[in-house]
């Protein structure tokens, strides 16, 4: 436990800190991913687990602005904003992940059928709903947004060149990645500045590095876990790749 209060500059320091090493970049689907691997089947069965994964996203924000106290103002405003992009303030988010899916060769129904989800699908998607539920607000906007959502930008940088360049996707399929490179990378630094500021004991400064630790662990094991499921029987990611990814 944290025996002192750090300064703004040290916390944020320790906040990526956290979260680094521990990136699903690292994850063998995902390194896949990145050199153009994957078949479009292997992308599919992602679709339908990541569904289940962010679909719910402006859910655990409603549990969690629902908890968040009045004073939070700039926080609540921010949560009730990302549930806004999410679900009505254009294309629904989930929309465009499914027109990716079906580019992919599967269906809507079988993207929105929760039994199309591995057990460690099930598992994130009760992480996050538990922390948005039962976790101090700023220690659940840490694990959220910081340890979650922050990661897209840097994982999608990565993906999305690969879906145009080697499997010929269109702009429009590829929409879904595109739209998270950016909202995401404003999402994650609202939410740095969210825990800098709410975060104001030794004690809540511990926490939040904690879960942000543990998010990135969960994405981490959620992507190796598809690799696992759905493609190690058709290919093998080398440890030196992983190392170096």
């Amino acid at each position: 436990m944290t025996q002192t209060l750090m300064n703004r500059d040290d916390f944020r320091a320790a906040l990526e800190n956290a979260i680094k090493g521990k990136s699903a970049n690292k994850a063998p689907f995902s390194v896949a991913w990145a050199t153009g691997r994957l078949s479009r089947e292997h992308l599919a069965r992602w679709a339908e687990n990541h569904y289940h994964y962010v679909g719910p996203f402006a859910d655990y924000l409603a549990y969690l602005y629902a908890r968040t106290p009045d004073h939070m103002t700039e926080a609540k405003d921010f949560l009730l904003a990302n549930m806004y992009e999410e679900e009505i303030g254009g294309d629904r988010h989930t929309d465009l992940l499914i027109r990716f899916a079906e580019a992919c060769g599967t269906t809507r129904e079988r993207v929105v059928d929760p039994n199309n989800m591995s057990p460690t699908t099930r598992g994130l998607q009760a992480w996050c709903y538990s922390i948005a539920m039962r976790e101090e607000p700023v220690v659940a906007v840490a694990g959220l947004v910081v340890g979650l959502e922050s990661q897209v930008p840097s994982i999608y940088r990565k993906q999305t060149p690969t879906l145009r360049d080697k499997y010929g996707f269109t702009d429009e399929e590829v929409e879904f990645f595109d739209l998270h490179i950016v909202s995401d990378e404003i999402h994650g630094e609202r939410g740095y500045q969210i825990v800098l500021e709410h975060a104001n004991t030794p004690e809540l400064q511990a926490k939040c590095l904690r879960i942000c630790e543990i998010g990135a662990q969960m994405r981490l094991l959620y992507t190796t876990a598809l690799y696992h499921d759905y493609v190690a029987k058709d290919l093998q990611i080398s440890q030196e790749e992983l190392l170096a990814a």
